[in-house]
């Protein structure tokens, strides 16, 4: 039977109509964590795009909300969820210059169909994928071993050049993360924001020190030592995360998608984390989701109400494996400019090979 649609009062800000509760555009803004760290990877990229003009041409980048672009030595926020398997590709349905190798292509902004959000069944959808990825085959990484991720990655940003802003991507292409399991040694391949090669990561700070482990900047080591209770983990993040973020609950989405990504989480973590996010305000499902290289999966999924992008994790609609993760404009006059309207893919990822290897810059044979 039908469901009734939700009154205004009890809808979630992802099922509002279009137009209601819309923000001002210094409102529009990234979590206050981020700046720092989008904005160092914008000005480096946007340098470089730039190069061969006038050293008097001013040049000031607007930071949009791509994620995992390493430029130099630095924490590594991690890249998704639970699964190894490799499935079969779908209909790449994102529209934009590029393609899925190891070149990053410059192009226009990357669009995809923006598809609808409902709180309905959203915690029989978590139910499910914590099941799957409890009984997933898990990934054992030994003493001396690294972890392995190869994904394809896009991002859209907003650059200003004389006073001009545009939009404009790096087109889908391949990324190669290795790290250790304390976090101590890592290397990045990332052709949009490193050197060719790639370059050094660690957790050496600006004074030369190596910063622990924590909830945003989880090492493999560091994730056993969560708590395994959803309610006792979730409390967790809340207390840790206060005061970060445009508001509590994106934030504590925000964090949990981190310490989903790039790494390789215990299966009961996997599954306290998902518990755990049913219990946040505002999360949604969206049926027809999409990830980079356009496999089709169902996701989980969280509206920013300050910036009016939606965070999607998508999965597999029939075995809930995980695929990849996107942001998505979902309301008008986004960014700095107003110039990302719905539809604009900020951010796209497809998890290819989650694996353990036993030496720096080894690729394991399942790569692709």
């Amino acid at each position: 039977m039908r469901q009734p649609r939700p009154s205004k009062s009890r809808r979630t800000p992802d099922e509002w109509h279009e137009g209601e509760h819309l923000l001002s555009l210094e409102e529009a803004d990234l979590p206050a964590g981020r700046h720092a760290f989008h904005k160092e990877e914008l000005m480096t990229f946007i340098q470089q795009e730039t190069q061969g003009a006038s050293p008097t041409t001013p040049v000031s980048p607007v930071p949009a909300p791509a994620r995992r672009r390493v430029l130099r030595p630095l924490f590594v926020l991690p890249a998704a969820a639970c699964s190894l398997a490799i499935l079969a590709a779908g209909v790449l349905t994102l529209t934009g210059k590029g393609g899925t190798g190891d070149e990053a292509v410059a192009g226009p902004p990357l669009t995809a169909t923006v598809g609808t959000g409902t709180s309905s069944g959203v915690t029989q959808l978590l139910d499910r994928i914590s099941l799957a990825s409890n009984k997933a085959p898990q990934v054992k990484v030994g003493a001396g071993q690294y972890v392995y991720v190869e994904s394809r990655v896009g991002t859209t940003y907003e650059k200003t050049v004389d006073n001009k802003t545009t939009l404009a991507s790096d087109g889908i292409h391949r990324r190669q993360i290795w790290n250790s399991t304390d976090g101590t040694e890592g290397w990045l391949i990332d052709p949009a924001v490193t050197p060719p090669g790639g370059e050094k990561l660690d957790r050496t700070n600006e004074n030369g020190t190596n910063e622990p482990a924590y909830l945003n900047a989880p090492t493999y080591d560091y994730l056993a030592t969560l708590p395994t209770d959803p309610a006792t983990l979730l409390k967790k993040i809340y207390k840790e995360t206060k005061g970060k973020g445009n508001n509590p609950d994106q934030q504590a989405f925000t964090t949990i998608g981190d310490l989903l990504n790039e790494s390789l989480p215990p299966a009961e973590l996997n599954t306290a984390l998902f518990k755990a996010v049913a219990q946040i305000p505002g999360v949604v499902q969206v049926k027809d989701a999409v990830d980079a290289v356009g496999r089709q999966g169902v996701a989980v999924a969280r509206l920013d109400e300050t910036s009016g992008a939606r965070t999607e994790w998508v999965f597999d609609p029939k075995t809930y494996t995980y695929l990849g993760e996107r942001t998505i404009q979902v309301r008008p006059n986004g960014g700095d400019s107003g110039l990302i309207e719905p539809g604009t893919v900020l951010y796209t990822e497809a998890v290819i090979v989650r694996q353990a290897v036993d030496a720096l810059k080894e690729v394991p044979s399942s790569a692709v």
